[in-house]
């Protein structure tokens, strides 16, 4: 029994031994067959959208002349967000017959190409031309799908349309509220090259392009020059090249969007995003009810002192010989001082800004002039609001004569009786800068999630310090609060005031828990170094 017991298992054993390795057999078989497909350079589409990675990135650049990739992070709510419209500009594309198409890459997985295109960022959109891996051209467009549609198609297509006789150049100026033309004696130089770059880049704007002579002495010019046609305010305002030094596409830009606005703007939901993307440094605002016709009489006084203020068109290299222009001094900057008009209905569409500036529609009419630069705002004091007057403030806020109007709340009659103490803009001096103390303070606003979501840790904190006579724990709510040194970006924003004379501002840029900000504490507003 125990020798048949022994054939036995002999003869079994290797049968099932060879069963195992047939399973074991089968499994690497199916794993490099994974593996194949993964290594495969085939490209697979998504509603029209190439799915990328990097065994088929460079086929892909090589078979699309014109190629938007979008690198993504599927749990990136903007990328969900960007999706839809992503295919919907995919499938346009592809049905119109266009050599350009759309890609994407889940560049959480596709790490080495996230690495070869320095992606930080999600969603990041980049175009890739002819094939050419080492420069993409960064997307620059509306996140939506026409426009990502239309900057596409003005890359794929000729950025402007030629012009060849007077009867097409004046339909084509008639044909929309507002283009441009460059007038270039040669199209192939790199004047006319640059205005050809300009155009693919702006594509809410019509370009058109001449060479021919007859339509230089139409429009009364004798050199190469960038032509912009409205059917508002001056009709044509010419942007002359210098044949020195040729067209500079950035300066070029800036002078096209400024100079495509109206005089004075309106502030409405359909322009808001004009009056922001143009970024002229200085804008000047008139506060008003539209439905009082007393009111509204004012902005004719407001539109006789914007002509002045709308900036030369000049470029970087015009200076002049003595002084002024070309000795760039605080009060004589480089480009000349822009400011943008924009009138506010304080019932309609300008109600929602009124708490920005800390103002009620009873406060109208009024005026305000913004620094864009660090939202710095001044008011006009005076009630006369004649075009002179207009233009003296404006000048005396520009020369640094005028102090900024700042907000402030009127501090709560407890503000110091919690452990977290409350300041506002007319209290903050006497506590942050008190010599004695060491301030930590929270710059919040009340609707931002990230300041509600570290409430409670300040809280502790505070507690944690309370009888603490040379620590002060502190909060202000930076939306109804203003300070004239200490421009606050975004929120939170901590920063910490050491006691002693002389003492520096620090913010802190730590991890926001309670142990954190109390080991930056103790260690006198600085992090300790933690070990490797």
């Amino acid at each position: 029994l125990v020798w048949l017991l022994v054939l036995s298992l002999a003869w079994l054993g290797p049968a099932l031994g060879g069963e195992d390795k047939d399973e074991e057999l089968i499994e690497e078989e199916e794993k490099e067959k994974e593996e194949d497909e993964v290594l495969s350079d085939e490209i697979k589409e998504e509603d029209n959208v190439l799915v990328l990675h990097e065994h088929n990135f460079s086929r892909a650049l090589s078979e699309h002349q014109l190629l938007l990739v979008e690198f993504y992070a599927p749990w990136c709510g903007h990328c969900q967000r960007l999706a839809p419209a992503f295919a919907q500009a995919a499938t346009e594309l592809r049905n119109g017959s266009s050599p350009a198409r759309l890609g994407k890459v889940d560049a959480t997985a596709q790490t080495a190409l996230a690495t070869e295109f320095g992606i930080t960022s999600y969603p990041t959109l980049k175009l890739f031309r002819d094939g050419n891996r080492t420069h993409p051209l960064e997307y620059t467009g509306h996140m939506d799908s026409q426009g990502i549609l239309r900057w596409m198609q003005r890359r794929a297509g000729p950025s402007a349309t030629l012009l060849q006789d007077t009867d097409t150049i004046t339909a084509f100026i008639n044909s929309q509220d507002l283009v441009a033309i460059g007038f270039f004696k040669d199209l192939k130089g790199e004047a006319a090259q640059a205005f050809f770059e300009v155009a693919a880049e702006m594509v809410d704007l019509t370009f058109g392009v001449a060479e021919a002579p007859e339509l230089f002495q139409a429009y009364g010019l004798s050199d190469d020059t960038v032509c912009l046609f409205k059917k508002f305010d001056e009709r044509q305002t010419n942007f002359p090249v210098d044949p020195a030094r040729g067209l500079d596409t950035a300066e070029l830009r800036r002078l096209l969007r400024v100079h495509s606005l109206q005089l004075v703007m309106e502030f409405t939901n359909e322009t808001s995003n004009q009056i922001f993307s143009a970024k002229i440094p200085h804008h000047m605002l008139l506060f008003l009810k539209k439905s009082s016709p007393e009111q509204l009489s004012l902005r004719d006084s407001f539109r006789a002192a914007a002509g002045d203020f709308r900036g030369e068109v000049r470029w970087p290299h015009e200076r002049d010989t003595e002084g002024g222009f070309g000795t760039p001094q605080p009060q004589c900057p480089l480009f000349p001082a822009q400011v943008l008009f924009v009138v506010v209905d304080v019932t309609g569409h300008g109600a929602d800004v009124l708490p920005f500036f800390g103002m009620t529609a009873a406060d109208a009419p009024t005026m305000r002039l913004v620094k864009m630069k660090n939202n710095r705002k001044y008011q006009m004091e005076q009630d006369n609001f004649s075009d002179s007057a207009i233009r003296t403030f404006i000048q005396a806020v520009l020369d640094g004569k005028v102090k900024p109007h700042l907000l402030s709340a009127e501090p709560p009659e407890d503000w110091d009786t919690q452990p977290v103490k409350v300041l506002v803009g007319k209290t903050f001096e006497q506590v942050a800068f008190d010599e004695t103390k060491n301030v930590f303070v929270k710059f919040y606003a009340p609707w931002c999630p990230h300041c509600q979501a570290m409430a409670a840790a300040w809280e502790e904190l505070a507690e944690r310090y309370k009888d603490r006579e040379d620590i002060v724990i502190a909060k202000m709510d930076s939306t109804a609060n203003e300070l004239e040194n200490i421009t606050i970006h975004g929120y939170p924003t901590l920063h910490y005031f050491p006691a002693g004379p002389g003492r520096k501002m620090v913010e802190y840029k730590g991890t926001r828990d309670v142990e954190t900000f109390s080991k930056f504490l103790e260690n006198g507003g600085t992090l300790p170094e933690e070990p490797p």
